[in-house]
């Protein structure tokens, strides 16, 4: 701030009060996550011939499945940092990683660091009540017979139908090891992201006939926050193409040459809901401009009927102007009749304008 704004506040003290500037910019605060009560720890561990299901609450009992002859899926639902880092250094997961999960607002990407392949990305969930797209950060590593994945919101993700599937014998999903298990995780996020998509798409549905109907100021605010949405939607399923793209490319000896193909659809998916989401937000800008032309068009309706009312009350206001002029000689004054004549013209002259107006189609 410049020091003559100072010699300001100093002559009138009261003007600092009354503005309510602030003399000092204060520096940013990084977001901290509020840590859960305790960490919930569910493990699947499985193979073609049985699954075994396990709920723990203390960390070091999940500690033997590292090295099982199974596939492991360690969920952990609830992110405490002393947790999440007892975690990661059993499991050899690098710090870089460990601080990667534990931040807030990460964009989605993927990397590979001591022989574990590690991936972010959002969830997404769509609340009907707002109608409004909710995020939820989560982390996914892959290790040699083991999957752990890590879960902000212990109350809700998108996985209920891979547990069932796990439960069923002799399905793909069994019968393949840690590295299928992480495409399914994976697949099961990016699938989501059509579900939230549909349900955004019923509501611009709606929103379009809102608009056709009835435009008013509620319409545009309802596009604004439309358009927010589409943003968020924007900025958490475009960076998934670049973590998929990337776990093609890498030279992992953790996922094998046959599940490659898997993630190859995935990506083509994920390509299919990037182009669905630059379609929404080109028909939310269409909607905008729909809603300002319908807004102009009524307001030109108005007019329209205003400049006819107007043209035909011209005539009566010249009629009426000539008559109530100071002269002694102007015709029919003291004529019986000149009063009905008059009110005669001003009435007949507008009917024929009416019948000039309807013929040329002005309304």
């Amino acid at each position: 701030m410049a020091p003559q704004k100072y010699f300001s506040y100093l002559l009138n003290p009261l003007e600092l009060l009354r503005t309510k500037k602030v003399l000092q910019v204060n520096q940013p605060v990084a977001a901290e996550r509020k840590e859960p009560d305790q960490t919930v720890i569910f493990v699947y561990d499985y193979n073609a011939a049985g699954i075994s299901v396990k709920q723990m609450t203390q960390v070091p009992d999940c500690f033997p499945y590292m090295n099982s002859p199974q596939v492991s899926w360690i969920n952990v639902d609830g992110l405490r940092k002393t947790d999440v880092e007892n975690i990661g250094n059993h499991f050899g997961i690098h710090n870089l990683i460990i601080e990667d999960i534990l931040s807030l607002g990460q964009r989605a990407k993927t990397d590979e660091i001591n022989g574990i392949l590690f991936c972010l990305l959002n969830m997404l969930y769509f609340n009907e009540k707002d109608s409004a797209v909710e995020l939820e950060q989560i982390s996914i590593v892959l290790g040699k017979n083991f999957v752990i994945s890590f879960q902000e919101d212990p109350e809700r993700d998108v996985f209920n139908p891979l547990r069932e599937r796990l439960k069923i014998n002799n399905t793909k999903l069994r019968q393949n090891g840690a590295d299928f298990l992480f495409y399914s995780l994976i697949d099961m996020i990016v699938d989501n992201y059509f579900v939230v998509m549909e349900k955004l798409g019923e509501k611009i549905e709606e929103l379009e006939e809102d608009i056709v109907r009835h435009p008013n100021t509620k319409s545009l605010a309802k596009i604004n926050l439309m358009r927010k949405e589409m943003i968020v939607l924007k900025r958490s399923v475009a960076p998934v193409r670049e973590l998929v793209n990337g776990i093609l490319r890498s030279d992992t000896e953790l996922i094998e040459e046959r599940t490659q193909k898997y993630f190859k659809d995935i990506y083509d998916h994920i390509l299919q809901a990037n182009d669905l989401v630059e379609n929404y937000r080109d028909m939310m800008m269409n909607l905008h401009d729909l809603y300002l032309s319908n807004v102009n068009l009524k307001m030109n309706e108005v007019m329209k009927v205003m400049a006819v009312v107007t043209c035909l009350l011209a005539p009566a206001t010249v009629i009426g102007g000539i008559f109530g002029m100071n002269f002694e000689a102007i015709p029919l004054l003291h004529n019986r009749w000149g009063f009905f004549i008059s009110v005669g013209l001003m009435l007949f002259i507008p009917l024929v304008m009416l019948r000039i107006f309807r013929r040329r189609g002005w309304f």
